[in-house]
C-alpha cells in the first residue's frame, strides 16, 4: 500500500535498506520523464510514510542518470537491481536526508530536469560534498512538508 505512489508515477522500490529506500525509475522501462516522475514518486512516499508510520525514520535519497540495471546475481541469490554511480549518490543523499522536509533529499541536476510543475514543491537547500566524491553536488529538499 506504500508503494502505490511510486508504482502510479511508472517506478518501484528496489529495495530498503536500514532506514533508507531505493526508489528506481526508468528501469526496466525507459522513461523520458524519468526525473519527474522520481520527484512526484518520492513526494507522495514521503507524506504516505508520514501518514501511516509518523515514527518510523524512514530517509529517501533520489539521484538520476546511467545506471546497469538487471537481473543478477547467482544460483543461491538471484534479484532485479540497478548498480551505477547515480545509485552511490542515491544512497548519500539518503543520509542528508534526515533533517530535511519529510527526510527527502533530491540530487540538483535531477531536480533541474523535472517538469517546472513538480520543481515548484521543492528547492535547493544546500550544496554538500558528499563522501566518495570531489566536486559538490546540490541538494533540493520539499518546500514544505
Amino acid at each position: 500500500v506504500l508503494l502505490e505512489g511510486t508504482e502510479r508515477h511508472a517506478g518501484l522500490v528496489n529495495q530498503f535498506a536500514g532506514d533508507g529506500a531505493l526508489i528506481v525509475v526508468g528501469a526496466p522501462v525507459p522513461d523520458d520523464d524519468y526525473a519527474t516522475h522520481a520527484l512526484r514518486a518520492a513526494r507522495e512516499l514521503t507524506a504516505e510514510l508520514d501518514r501511516r508510520a509518523p515514527d518510523t525514520p524512514a530517509t529517501i535519497g533520489v539521484s538520476g542518470g546511467e545506471v546497469i540495471a538487471g537481473n543478477m546475481g547467482s544460483s543461491k541469490r538471484f534479484e532485479y537491481t540497478v548498480m551505477g554511480d547515480p545509485v552511490n549518490e542515491a544512497a548519500r543523499l539518503g543520509a542528508q536526508a534526515k533533517p530535511l522536509p519529510g527526510r527527502v533529499a533530491v540530487a540538483g541536476r535531477l531536480f533541474e530536469q523535472a517538469a517546472e510543475d513538480e520543481r515548484a514543491h521543492w528547492e535547493i537547500v544546500h550544496s554538500v560534498v558528499l563522501r566518495g566524491r570531489n566536486e559538490r553536488t546540490d541538494v533540493a529538499a520539499l518546500k514544505s512538508f
